[in-house]
């Protein structure tokens, strides 16, 4: 058995895989094992698959040990490898929410609109063309289901806020929830004495601050110990960084609102953003601000851009 500089073990049979997609430490995807069978939950983009059957063969697993593919939701970072992974693992079924379903069985126009978001030099740079996946290998748990790994339990919820096509994953093993989106973002560049920070992620385009304020509440109704964010890494800390996230649900909420009618939107939010991540990480007690905010560029421009699409479609 090998080792790979992005595979880490996390004990319990888990796995945090970097992905390589922006940067280190930005993106993960998880490989789960139980008994000799194995689960990736979320993927990556296509890039991130050699990555991923690199994983399985440092531990020593055959692609073909491999049950399940399960993306948090099909934002192109979480679910677009998820097609070219499937390829490569003949046994596996991909575990998605009924409303992200069709969009990885014919990935057409998931790839159009993130090629009107992009463009087609981004699109090729970071992400590939995407690959269908056969209907028949692809299954939709409901709400509340249960789902055994070689006789783990996982349970799936819908956790709408982020996207309407979003589920979280329940590991009771370990007493922690695969978040994908839905508890934030937590870089642990931005970790201090303080312990680690969070931010809510409202990236276009179904932001919707109740619906999250109330999948947040739900997963926390289960007393988890820790959550498995997708950006990036295990955290724990939950009631805390919990209190945060809607913390900052209210304050994006409130700014947003203040700032609906103002000449050159966007860039006002952009610079409201800033502002309130500026005020929170220098409470955090995090030494280089600025650093800091660079690090968080990518997520304020886009934040920014799903507050502007969610405060349109309000008024609407």
């Amino acid at each position: 058995m090998s080792s790979l500089p992005d595979l880490t073990s996390l004990g319990d049979g888990l796995h945090v895989i970097d992905t390589g997609f922006h940067r280190p430490r930005f993106d993960a995807a998880y490989l789960m094992v139980e008994g000799g069978r194995a689960a990736f939950i979320d993927t990556g983009t296509n890039f991130a698959v050699p990555r991923l059957l690199a994983a399985l063969d440092a531990l020593g697993l055959a692609p073909e040990s491999v049950d399940y593919v399960i993306p948090t939701h099909v934002h192109l970072d979480h679910a677009g490898g998820s097609g070219l992974l499937m390829q490569s693992l003949p046994n596996a079924t991909l575990l998605v929410h009924p409303r992200g379903a069709r969009h990885l069985i014919d990935p057409t126009a998931l790839y159009m609109g993130a090629l009107a978001v992009y463009g087609a030099e981004e699109m090729a740079r970071s992400y590939g063309s995407l690959r269908a996946i056969d209907a028949a290998r692809v299954r939709s748990p409901s709400d509340g289901e249960r789902v055994e790994l070689n006789g783990r339990a996982l349970r799936f919820i819908d956790t709408p806020g982020h996207a309407r096509h979003h589920h979280c994953i329940w590991d009771e093993r370990t007493r922690g929830w695969f978040t994908g989106d839905t508890f934030g973002l937590s870089y642990r560049e931005l970790d201090t004495a303080q312990g680690p920070w969070v931010l809510l992620t409202t990236t276009p385009v179904q932001f919707e601050p109740e619906p999250l304020r109330h999948s947040i509440e739900r997963m926390l109704e289960a007393d988890p110990a820790c959550m498995y964010l997708t950006h990036y890494g295990r955290v724990g800390e939950v009631s805390r960084l919990a209190g945060l996230l809607f913390e900052q649900i209210d304050a994006m909420v409130a700014l947003g609102q203040r700032l609906r009618q103002v000449p050159d939107r966007h860039a006002a939010l952009k610079a409201a953003l800033g502002e309130l991540c500026r005020a929170q990480l220098s409470r955090h007690g995090v030494a280089d601000i600025d650093a800091g905010l660079q690090a968080l560029a990518l997520d304020i421009e886009l934040n920014a851009q799903g507050l502007g699409i969610w405060l349109d479609r309000e008024a609407r």
